[in-house]
């Protein structure tokens, strides 16, 4: 094939498997690996894993690594220290140990079956300790379940994990090392790597910040965007003259960004990059396997499949008990994050560049991670189902928490549900107060619910995306629900249960902006508010005020646009839209 035609195959086949991940919501990941097995030189052959695809394949985990920097920032690890330090830190910490010991035993006790060094079973254990980041927050962002109980001690071990692989960058390459030469080169790379990053991290951040502020000045996207690649890219390529990984510099590079305030622009700009790139690591893996050595080894695939899948979950659930976490929690907990991830991979490919694991090693390994990818979905969908099979106290939890929830609106009628009590749920709630009119907020979050109910605020722990909770807030008695919070997804949900269980109930929506305004209409939203246009009617009215126009008359516009569903508002030209962003930059 021609480049164009070996470019066009590439595009056509992550186009397909982006399709049919999203016809099945299942995360695109998983199409770009289907797609690279079908196509690679193992299956239909439409495709070599040539030396100039796995280059750019190395650039998707060098941006994989700068978005990972990018995203690391001292107060969320300060605000989650107690999961990311406590449960995350032993949970890899006591999987590579685990896993290594078990190798090197297996190895001793059946050398032809097994028969790893020390230095391969330690580069696999570092490989089994990571879980898909990717998979599992899109599932638990699709779930609602992000700020569960359960959501931020995977959050929490998700994040150690990130941040766990930059020692692990650091240490594999350096295991290829002659046995005479291995503590040495394990000791120089350490060294590099502390004297690299401190020299980075103590003057760079200064530099980085002057730098970027220089660029922007000029106003120009494409200097801007040009700038960024150049700085990853640039940094990615100085650790690697220093003995490093790629993957190390990027992820230095993002750090440095990300203490400054031009990291969500950044964050903007890289994005297409980073997926694409992404996209391709991911389907030249799947080019990586050979489906007729894992028919051949099935037996041995299955069990590098199970086995792994089982040890974590038991070893996940345990960690999260003792730490003080429910049976029911625990459990979750260890089922969220029984599964291999996108930085297994990236360790187990590093180890096969440098020669660690072996040929009939790679495709079982590959294919047993490829597997238990595909499973987490299924296994996160299952979840609740199971959980309340073997735990009987979880059932019990649930239900307390229902009781204390009804307990506290058994007595309340013609109240108002506030889905939600971040600064929007709490303004309301002030104003329902000075009207006398009753409410009861639902939150997930314990803090900001323990600190209201300290406040005398009638605030309950619940989802209000489940009927469950929605019900033991008295829906049934209630004259209004409002739904305060951004996520459209759970509005959705909230507005579908309110409109089956208790149509006569109004339900009150707050948007971002008019996107899903006639999604919400349809779907039985008495009222839909977006804040971008409620917005540019208040500046209106203060404006019109003060240059001389009645009170009257402004009072009656306003009520006019909203009696029209903001019709005149919503008529938009796409290249103001634009322009206000390019404002936004410059200010």
């Amino acid at each position: 094939m021609s480049s164009l035609e070996l470019t066009l195959l590439y595009l056509l086949a992550a186009v397909l498997g982006v399709v049919g991940c999203r016809f099945l919501k299942l995360p695109p990941m998983l199409g770009y690996l289907v797609v690279g097995v079908v196509i690679g030189p193992n299956a239909l052959a439409l495709a070599q894993n040539s030396e100039g695809v796995r280059h750019l394949a190395e650039f998707g985990v060098v941006f994989l690594m700068f978005v990972i920097g990018l995203e690391f920032n001292l107060p969320k690890l300060k605000a989650m220290q107690r999961f990311v330090f406590g449960l995350g830190l032993w949970q890899v910490t006591l999987t590579v140990i685990i896993v290594t010991v078990f190798s090197l035993f297996l190895s001793i006790m059946a050398p032809k079956l097994w028969g790893l060094s020390w230095q391969t079973a330690l580069t696999l254990a570092a490989a089994m300790s990571m879980s898909s980041t990717a998979i599992v927050i899109k599932l638990m962002a699709d779930r609602l379940e992000l700020d569960s109980e359960h959501g931020k001690r995977v959050l929490g071990v998700l994040l150690f994990q990130d941040l766990a692989v930059v020692p692990f960058l650091v240490m594999i390459p350096a295991l290829n090392a002659p046995p005479e030469q291995l503590m040495s080169a394990l000791g120089l790379a350490v060294l590099k790597a502390t004297v690299l990053i401190t020299l980075l991290l103590t003057g760079g951040q200064r530099l980085m910040r002057w730098w970027l502020l220089l660029v922007a000045r000029r106003q120009t996207e494409e200097l801007f965007v040009l700038n960024v690649l150049l700085v990853t890219l640039g940094l990615a390529w100085l650790t690697e003259i220093a003995g490093l990984s790629l993957a190390l510099g990027a992820f230095v590079a993002g750090m440095l960004i990300s203490e400054t305030e031009f990291k969500h622009r950044v964050e903007l700009d890289i994005k297409p990059f980073h997926d694409v790139l992404l996209g391709l690591f991911f389907i030249t893996i799947g080019m990586m396997l050979d489906w007729r050595i894992i028919m051949d080894r099935w037996g041995f695939v299955l069990f590098l499949v199970s086995v792994p899948i089982v040890f974590k979950f038991v070893l996940v659930a345990a960690l999260a008990r003792l730490g003080g976490a429910s049976e029911g929690i625990s459990l979750r907990t260890g089922l969220y994050l029984a599964q291999a991830g996108e930085f297994g991979f990236v360790l187990l490919t590093l180890g096969n560049q440098h020669n660690l694991i072996p040929a009939d090693w790679l495709n079982p390994v590959l294919a047993s991670m490829v597997l238990s990818m595909i499973a987490t979905p299924f296994i996160i969908m299952r979840a609740n189902q199971w959980v309340m099979k073997w735990s009987s106290s979880d059932w019990l939890e649930q239900s307390l928490e229902m009781t204390q929830l009804a307990q506290k609106s058994i007595n309340t009628e013609k109240h108002i549900i506030i889905c939600g009590y971040g600064r929007c749920g709490q303004n309301l709630a002030k104003l329902f107060k000075t009207q006398q009119v009753a409410y009861i907020a639902l939150d997930l979050d314990p803090d900001r619910v323990n600190r209201a109910l300290a406040q005398g605020d009638r605030v309950a722990y619940g989802d209000a995306a489940r009927l469950e909770s929605l019900m033991s807030a008295g829906l049934e008695r209630a004259s209004a629900v409002v739904v305060t919070y951004l996520d459209s997804a759970s509005a959705f949900r909230v507005l579908a249960l309110a409109k089956e269980h208790a149509p006569h109930v109004p339900v009150v929506v707050r948007t971002k902006d008019d996107q899903d305004l006639a999604k919400f209409q349809t779907a039985g939203a008495s009222e839909v508010v977006p804040e971008t246009i409620e917005g540019s009617l208040m500046l209106a009215t203060h404006a019109l005020a003060l240059v001389g126009v009645p009170m009257k008359r402004v009072i009656r516009m306003v009520q006019v646009q909203r009696s029209q569903r903001y019709e005149l508002l919503r008529e938009v030209d796409p290249g103001d839209e634009v322009e206000d962003k390019s404002a936004d930059h410059r200010h």
